[in-house]
């Protein structure tokens, strides 16, 4: 008899984008998000109005007919604004998590692969998170005066000890495992091993960290608006739409309702969407 040998067949896992759109309220976000992103890129073919054009002939119109979602207290079109608008909105909210997290995870790695300076950049980053995002963008407005730039400084900075801390703790991770070692022992210099070892083995943790952040930042960002420290007058932005409407709330709440009810389901959809990353990319949850 001729020995025959028995194929062994390994169950492929599903990939992480399967298992994300398993989940449907995680295929529900994911679509929210894409859409709010497209928005937002393509505002300019989509607006139907001039989002600066005032019609004082159509002042605090309510949703329907020509200008779908109403008009605010100048007669501009609600619809073409919460579009330019939601572009502002994420663009800030993108800029500050992008300066904030690469600054965040180079504190973050530092901290764990040079444990000399462990002690003395988590103690900043302490003293860094004992401070509000809110009264970052106090003290910066009062020194740059109020507007975007100021807004995406003060949420940029408010990142920094949040993703240094998870830089961090997952460095420690994958820096006590056996192949750091190993390429140690070789003579991998150390910017070599971080870029080609560490980065992209903490990528998961920090790319989950970066979809739930976003939507704080959103919100954040909106808030500093909405109390005068953000965008300013004429730009749009959801977060100063909703604070110019206040003034208008029992008679036309649309103007403050529906840029609010953006800025809701865009950063519930960000919340959830960072939930079910996180369990598609857990690798004891891929069945």
């Amino acid at each position: 008899m001729s020995a025959t040998t028995a194929e062994i067949t390994v169950p492929q896992r599903p990939s992480a984008l399967k298992l994300l759109l398993r989940e449907p309220a995680a295929a529900v976000s994911l679509v929210i998000v894409v859409l709010s992103v497209l928005a937002g890129v393509f505002a300019p073919l989509l607006a139907p109005h001039d989002p600066f054009d005032t019609n004082l002939m159509a002042i605090m119109q309510p949703p329907g007919g020509e200008y779908l979602l109403g008009t605010d207290g100048q007669g501009r079109d609600m619809l073409s604004r919460m579009l330019y608008g939601l572009r502002v909105t994420l663009g800030m909210g993108a800029l500050a998590l992008a300066f904030g997290g690469a600054v965040g995870v180079l504190v973050g790695f530092a901290a764990a692969y040079y444990r000399r300076l462990d002690g003395l950049l988590m103690r900043l980053m302490d003293i860094m998170l004992s401070f509000p995002a809110i009264l970052f963008g106090l003290a910066i407005a009062a020194i740059f005066g109020p507007g975007i730039t100021s807004v995406v400084i003060a949420l940029s900075v408010a990142t920094v000890p949040l993703m240094a801390r998870i830089a961090r703790s997952s460095a420690l991770v994958v820096l006590g495992l056996d192949y750091i070692e190993a390429a140690r022992a070789q003579g991998m210099g150390d910017a070599r091993l971080i870029w080609r070892h560490l980065a992209p083995n903490c990528l998961s943790p920090i790319l989950v960290f970066a979809t739930l952040r976003f939507g704080q930042v959103i919100l954040l960002g909106s808030a500093l608006s909405f109390l005068g420290l953000g965008a300013q007058p004429p730009v749009a932005e959801l977060g100063a739409m909703a604070s110019q409407g206040r003034t208008f709330l029992f008679f036309a709440p649309h103007i403050s309702v529906l840029p609010c009810l953006v800025i809701f389901v865009v950063v519930l959809a960000f919340n959830v969407l960072g939930d079910a990353l996180r369990d598609a990319l857990d690798p004891r949850l891929r069945i």
